[in-house]
């Protein structure tokens, strides 16, 4: 699994917050775990593989937001006893 971690520019609340995990999740089929902080101007998720990074600026930028960047690593489930 693949963590992306976006840069976001224009989120300003809550609501834009939710705006663009909406749209992570409807562009980005099995991605899990969408959170954003408008505070951090910054958006994550969790998804198996590879994505269409363009197809998901194009979506984001279509509700009037802009990935500036973007950085993927390497997703380690933590596993716990109970």
């Amino acid at each position: 699994m693949n963590k992306y971690v976006l840069s976001i520019d224009g989120m300003m609340c809550g609501m834009c917050e939710a705006h663009i995990n909406d749209v992570i999740r409807k562009s980005i089929t099995g991605a899990k775990k969408a959170n954003s902080s408008y505070k951090k101007n910054e958006s994550s998720f969790i998804v198996e593989g590879s994505i269409d990074i363009d197809k998901l600026k194009e979506d984001i930028r279509n509700i009037g937001y802009e990935i500036k960047d973007y950085t993927v690593e390497e997703y380690k489930k933590k596993w716990s006893l109970f």
